[in-house]
């Protein structure tokens, strides 16, 4: 969609590009470090600057203690992170729990790994975890759990009962969990997002995702990271390094001045910001007749596209770009073959002016 977005010229609501400014310390910091020449490559983990700054971060905001020289690593985006875990903890043949709807990425990297995901639907409309079918999903093969919260596509958030009954399962069954945290700070209407890893028994088994893409605006940067335990973190390190030598040497500097400077101030904005630019997309896709719930967190707003024409999401939203100039993405993405026909992800994580000409596009409907 993006690809076909571009040739025409249009608004891309579909990729979570997030082009929103990056804050100026961080943008500073990457080009003064450019200028120092400090563009070779770093350790496979990444600069020890930027591991203590998120073994703070993670100190700071859950307080847990990860030891910055044994148990963080800077990966080349929080996709690579999952990429190294995978290679280092699974084999062909594992399966990993997945929750339905899921991010593809995460689905895609298990397959190109061959190890298999095993879709957990969520229950709609509210996505709420069912403990029963999480249970019944689990086999011998099962070596661990994917959870993404706050999620992707859905905006889910994963709440303090359903991250308990997932640990529960996770330590009677001896799995790994590995957590996609990339949204942690987009969360709105006082809603709070929780590290499955403060859970009693958790952090020695949990893989920890997250990155600085979505909350500095640097998607294109490539800057992400894991925190795991100590036994876990040299194999992990080791597949990072085979595969992606290390993430971007200045960039990482850049991201390091942002957690260093950027006080609590910043990501409370950011929220509210975000909360502000979630309302506006809302209100035009009901204007538009596309049925939407406000989703808890992340940037992403998956709306009913009945009205439509097409037999198919994706035919729904090529004519929707076509029509509007408006970018989206199937629902069926995010879902198993036959489900997510009539759903449309938009993302809202756009210069207020061009989310603002695309609600105006969309109303046009």
């Amino acid at each position: 969609m993006t690809t076909e977005c571009d040739r025409i010229g249009g608004i891309n609501l579909a990729q979570g590009v997030c082009d929103t400014p990056v804050p100026e310390v961080v943008e500073a910091a990457a080009i003064e470090a450019i200028r120092e020449g400090q563009n070779i490559y770093t350790r496979c983990d990444g600069i020890a600057r930027l591991r203590e700054a998120i073994a703070a971060k993670q100190q700071r905001d859950y307080g847990l203690a990860y030891d910055a020289e044994n148990e963080v690593m800077v990966a080349s985006g929080a996709t690579a992170g999952l990429h190294a875990a995978a290679m280092a903890l699974l084999n062909p043949g594992d399966e990993v729990l997945v929750f339905e709807p899921f991010y593809g990425y995460h689905v895609h990297t298990l397959k190109s790994l061959r190890v298999n995901p095993v879709l957990v639907a969520l229950v709609e409309p509210d996505w709420h975890l069912d403990e029963d079918s999480l249970r019944a999903a689990v086999t011998p093969r099962t070596r661990a759990i994917l959870l993404n919260t706050p999620g992707n596509p859905t905006g889910k958030i994963f709440t303090l009962p359903e991250l308990e009954a997932v640990a529960r399962l996770t330590i009677e069954r001896d799995l790994f969990l590995i957590t996609d945290e990339i949204y942690e700070y987009f969360v709105y209407d006082g809603a709070k997002h929780i590290c499955a890893a403060t859970l009693p028994g958790m952090r020695e088994r949990t893989i920890v995702l997250s990155g600085f893409s979505k909350t500095f605006s640097i998607t294109g940067w490539r800057i992400g990271y894991a925190t795991a335990d100590a036994r876990w973190m040299p194999t992990m390190a080791h597949f990072h390094d085979l595969t992606y030598v290390c993430a971007p040497a200045p960039l990482q500097v850049g991201a390091a001045a942002g957690l260093e400077q950027l006080p609590p101030s910043f990501y409370a904005q950011l929220a509210a910001d975000h909360q502000s630019k979630r309302g506006r997309l809302l209100a035009a896709l009901k204007d538009a007749g596309m049925e939407a719930s406000a989703p808890p967190g992340a940037y992403y707003i998956m709306a009913g596209a009945e009205r439509l024409p097409g037999k198919t999401a994706a035919e729904k939203a090529r004519h929707l770009l076509r029509t509007t100039g408006v970018a989206a993405v199937a629902g069926s993405a995010f879902f198993r073959q036959g489900r997510g026909e009539n759903l449309l992800r938009f993302c809202f994580a756009k210069q207020d002016s061009e989310l603002d000409e695309a609600c105006d596009r969309l109303r046009k409907l």
